[in-house]
């Protein structure tokens, strides 16, 4: 695929239009279609203040930023996506409504043209179901800020034609992103990987061991940027709540997934985020973020607790052949950020250190949640290394 391919996107929302930003920023001619009415006008007209201010840092000149927003066209029906040669969606995470309109999309776009996802937790087999080509149909799963973020996870479904995946990756390199490629279970790697980083802290919390800005804190000194408190104020606690579930749902009630009702209170009383003023923390004006309990050995305990949970995530993804130990690093490093590889993390202290800590915690507690993984397991009794 060269950039005389036209690209869809389909969606204006955030996703929509930084998935348009970076194709039209690789060369592309992009339609942008959304069926709510003056959607993607408004995101255009942000898209050009975004690329005003990024000409003003000098990030962009004034040509470059004129011939971005430009190659970036307006479409009104479905109709006008025929000419396409790749269509991302990037709507509403509802499987029916996907589904529909790639049995729509079929109707118009040409035989080879390529469908894919954006979706963050469905399943791409589920949605090229609706396809009589289920064959042409690919997870191309951007993260968000799309223009910010390198990381692209390609997730073939069971029927994608088996070419096609690796076309994708090449694409995505040459789009400047970051590819790794992973099997169609839920969550991906980054999904599935990342929920113990919330789910761990909130049982932390519960327990009654530490408050959410002692937690927070204990996770930076690690090297994590934000903490999950804080992290999941910035996602919005609606968004995060409802990936939590749709896992821990799809892995047929797998209790290491489990929802917490802490954070099912906090989406119910409107309390979402920052997007809403107020989450697990307020962010009004003069409000003074809480200080952490200042104990080092506290601090040491929850990092460990958290990150044992995480590396296990990591390790039987790895046991499971969702991706590549190079691609599961790459994942959390590049998707969230994470300070370093969790496999690689693993190795510091070796795989007996984490499957003490995790066997300690099922005792602890008789709960399934904290099973090690087969192959932690194994790496403990042959010492050999993860990453």
């Amino acid at each position: 695929m060269d950039k005389t391919m036209k690209v869809a996107v389909i969606g204006a929302g955030t996703m929509g239009i930084g998935i348009a930003q970076v194709a039209a920023h690789a060369g592309h001619s992009v339609l942008l279609f959304d069926s709510r009415k003056d959607a993607v006008q408004k995101a255009l007209d942000g898209l050009r203040r975004t690329m005003d201010r990024l000409v003003e840092k000098g990030k962009f000149t004034t040509e470059q930023a004129n011939g971005l927003v430009e190659r970036i066209t307006p479409a009104s029906d479905l109709e006008q996506l025929h000419v396409a040669g790749l269509v991302i969606e990037a709507i509403i995470e509802d499987l029916g409504i996907k589904k529909k309109l790639f049995s729509d999309l079929e109707k118009i776009i040409a035989s080879d043209t390529v469908l894919a996802t954006n979706t963050s937790s469905l399943s791409v087999t589920a949605i090229a179901a609706a396809c009589q080509h289920p064959e042409r149909v690919v997870g191309l799963h951007f993260f968000n800020p799309a223009p910010i973020l390198p990381l692209v996870e390609v997730v073939p479904g069971l029927v994608t034609a088996p070419e096609l995946p690796t076309r994708m990756v090449d694409l995505m390199a040459a789009w400047g992103k970051v590819p790794v490629q992973c099997k169609d279970t839920p969550g991906f790697i980054v999904n599935r990987v990342a929920r113990p980083f919330y789910g761990e802290s909130i049982r932390i919390f519960e327990e009654g061991i530490a408050d959410m800005p002692t937690i927070d804190a204990a996770l930076k000194s690690v090297g994590f940027k934000m903490g999950p408190f804080e992290l999941m104020d910035l996602i919005g606690n609606d968004i995060n709540f409802t990936v939590t579930r749709t896992v821990w749902e799809a892995f047929f009630y797998d209790p290491r997934y489990k929802p917490s009702f802490t954070q099912q209170r906090q989406v119910e009383s409107g309390r979402l985020g920052r997007k809403s003023g107020r989450g697990y923390y307020s962010y009004a004006d003069g409000t003074t973020p809480p200080s952490p309990t200042a104990d080092p050995q506290l601090s040491a305990e929850i990092a460990e607790r958290v990150l044992a949970m995480l590396i296990n995530e990591a390790v039987d993804a790895l046991f499971w052949n969702v991706a590549s130990a190079k691609d599961i690093d790459l994942a959390m490093t590049k998707g969230v950020n994470y300070p370093k590889g969790l496999l690689a993390w693993a190795n510091e202290k070796g795989a007996s250190h984490w499957l003490s800590v995790l066997e300690h915690l099922q005792l602890l507690t008789g709960e399934d949640r904290y099973r090690p993984s087969p192959l932690l397991r194994r790496a403990a009794e042959t010492n050999f290394a993860l990453a």
